[in-house]
């Protein structure tokens, strides 16, 4: 049997008690018709007691909030003594019950419940008086009974009244205080980028809620520490960007609005040997002359050669000229003969000339060319039908085409000759030697070249070469009876004894019986005896039909005279020794 106002371990009741005392429940009670044993007013509920502005607490009618009268909440806890910090923000996180703090906005709105009645007046049967609330799953001690009047242990001295905090679930993140003296830092102010702190490490220093604490409330991702050095990386990327931008459009407009660099001048006197290949355009030599150093830019020689009225005229072959030359001075000296060092084949030139002029520009020993076209003579590049005929005194003959080639000291002989039969070659396909030969009456591409030859070391003048082309095909005839198929041409002989005389000897001719020795034999020589031009070539092609047969150089070197028949001839043949005499 329990007294009035006690339970096991609590204290004997007392009028002063801030819970049953002249502020506390002592008034109305919330079931009408019942009377409370202290006070004989009606019992309030909370809720009444919030409506009302916390008023009438005491019989007196007095406010909570006057007289120095203890703070309640709605649960008749008491208030304690408000707390500020030092911006001067009231803190609501002291709790007289454990320093838990409830959360009023989270918490289920609090349901009547019966009152249960008073055994003799009193707590006797351990009921609590005050209406019963949903415990907040927050609050460690939401699930405990009321402290007074009911027989429960005491946890407040014990280590179970503070158990560790759960994990917070649902909360109302608080406004942070608002300060006046406060220094920007890298989230108030200034930008924490450029700031090269941390920011976790600074709200832990000044009491601020540390970005861990907001973003587990807000569900923000976390901010990426940035430093100092991070913005000067930054800066130098942009700066080098910058760098990278202006540099290229500076480029740009030189390349195309800007003069091209040049040198000034006509050299440094440092001679240099260019060689410009066939068909070379103005971009191609000038990447050759820039490559050994005689212009600054191809651009600048480009624009000096189509500014010069004979600038497309430049040949291909080798020239002499100085290093660091301006473009103009480079255009004019290679439009100049006096800068060219090409090794220059003149048309009909034998072999065995041209073989001395490349021991000549090559510097080497005399006879070395010859040796060479000699021995490998069939790794130069000739085509088949130039190959393995009889009794030919030089396989080369007729293939070192009359042009202007690149032969300077330090090449090897090999590669000049190589350089002759690759243009003889080119010029060969493009008339069509191969393939016209066949109408003409002779055996291929070899009899065709080697009637050019004979044109080229006959004729005195270009006019000549198509007359003269049709007497050798008229003599070859197998219905000529004037010469009866000899060509008779003092060419010929004098081709085999390497010479190149206009008398010879009627016993000369009449015993050699070399091959080549036209006087003796029927028929063409073995091979050319010599290197036709163009023109030869061409008229080789397309003779004339006049039906000449016969001709002499009746001034024994410019004018050629042309016979149908052999009384013509002799005419013509004492014509020519009339001048002889003279």
């Amino acid at each position: 049997m329990t007294e009035y106002g006690r339970g096991p371990g609590s204290e004997p009741w007392h009028p002063e008690d801030p819970l049953y005392g002249d502020g506390g429940w002592g008034g109305q009670q919330a079931h009408a018709g019942q009377q409370s044993p202290y006070g004989g007013q009606p019992q309030q509920y909370p809720e009444q007691q919030a409506q009302q502005g916390y008023g009438d607490w005491s019989n007196g009618g007095q406010s909570s909030y006057g007289g120095g009268q203890p703070q309640y909440d709605q649960y008749g806890r008491q208030h304690p003594e408000p707390q500020y910090d030092q911006y001067g923000q009231q803190q609501y996180d002291q709790h007289p019950y454990g320093g838990q703090q409830y959360d009023q906005q989270y918490a289920p709105q609090a349901q009547p419940q019966p009152q249960q009645g008073y055994d003799n007046g009193g707590w006797g049967s351990g009921a609590q008086p005050q209406a019963q609330y949903p415990a907040d799953p927050s609050d460690p001690y939401g699930q405990q009974t009321g402290g007074y009047g009911a027989e429960q242990p005491d946890f407040y001295g014990t280590p179970e009244a503070y158990p560790p905090p759960e994990p917070p679930t649902r909360r109302r993140a608080e406004p942070e205080p608002q300060r006046t003296d406060w220094d920007p830092g890298p989230d108030e102010g200034e930008h924490a980028f450029f700031a090269g702190g941390d920011g976790e490490d600074e709200a832990a220093d000044d009491g601020r809620e540390a970005p861990q604490d907001r973003r587990s409330r807000g569900g923000g991702k976390p901010k990426k520490r940035r430093s100092g050095c991070a913005c000067l990386v930054v800066c130098l990327v942009l700066g080098g960007g910058v760098a990278g931008v202006g540099y290229f459009g500076y480029q740009f407009y030189q390349d195309r609005f800007g003069t091209a660099p040049d040198f000034a001048g006509d050299g440094n006197g440092e001679q240099v040997t260019v060689t410009i290949p066939k068909g070379a355009g103005g971009s191609t030599i000038g990447q050759e002359l820039k490559r050994q150093g005689v212009v600054k830019s191809v651009d600048a020689f480009i624009a000096a050669q189509q500014s010069n009225p004979r600038g497309k005229s430049i040949q291909d072959g080798v020239y002499t000229l100085q290093k660091e030359m301006s473009a103009d001075s480079a255009v004019e000296l290679l439009l100049s003969p006096k800068s060219r060092s090409n090794l220059i084949i003149a048309e009909g030139k034998r072999n065995a000339d041209v073989y001395k002029l490349i021991d000549k520009r090559l510097g080497v020993k005399s006879g070395t060319t010859a040796e060479v076209a000699k021995s490998d003579y069939k790794d130069l590049g000739l085509p088949d039908w130039a190959l393995n005929h009889k009794d030919v005194k030089d396989p080369l003959e007729g293939f070192l085409y009359p042009s202007s080639y690149s032969a300077a000291k330090g090449q090897k002989p090999e590669d000049v000759l190589k350089q002759m039969v690759a243009r003889a070659n080119e010029q060969y396909e493009k008339i069509g030697l191969e393939e016209k030969a066949e109408g003409l009456g002779l055996e291929g591409p070899w009899q065709l070249l080697t009637v050019a030859s004979l044109l080229q070391a006959e004729g005195k003048t270009h006019d000549d070469f198509r007359k003269m082309s049709e007497v050798i095909y008229n003599r070859l005839k197998s219905s000529n009876t004037e010469t009866n198929q000899k060509l008779q041409f003092d060419s010929t002989f004098n081709y085999l004894m390497r010479q190149s005389k206009i008398h010879i000897s009627v016993s000369e001719i009449q015993t050699n019986p070399d091959p080549y020795n036209t006087y003796y034999h029927r028929g063409l020589p073995p091979g050319p005896i010599g290197n036709p031009g163009e023109e030869a070539l061409q008229a080789a092609l397309n003779p004339t039909e006049d039906g000449w047969i016969y001709f002499v150089a009746t001034d024994g070197v410019q004018k050629t005279e042309f016979a149908k028949t052999h009384a013509e001839f002799l005419k013509l043949k004492d014509k020519f020794d009339a001048s002889s005499r003279d």
